[in-house]
């Protein structure tokens, strides 16, 4: 994956893609459980998601997506 260097990643922040075209959006969130519920959130409404996880500066951590509910 390409990251646009127009922003900079903030460590310990978690992040997600929302793909879309003709651009992906990329979100992030302060806590897993925040991030986790905008995630399932954009899922439950049909959007095409890409989990990344929490950034820890060099690379991403705890990149399993979270759960799905129904």
């Amino acid at each position: 994956m390409k990251w646009d260097k127009k922003f900079s990643r903030g460590q310990g922040k978690y992040y997600f893609t929302i793909k879309s075209n003709p651009s992906n959006i990329t979100l992030h969130r302060e806590s897993k459980e925040d991030a986790a519920n905008a995630y399932r959130r954009y899922m439950r409404i049909g959007k095409e998601c890409e989990w990344h996880g929490r950034w820890n500066g060099k690379k991403f951590e705890e990149a399993s997506p979270p759960p799905t509910i129904g």
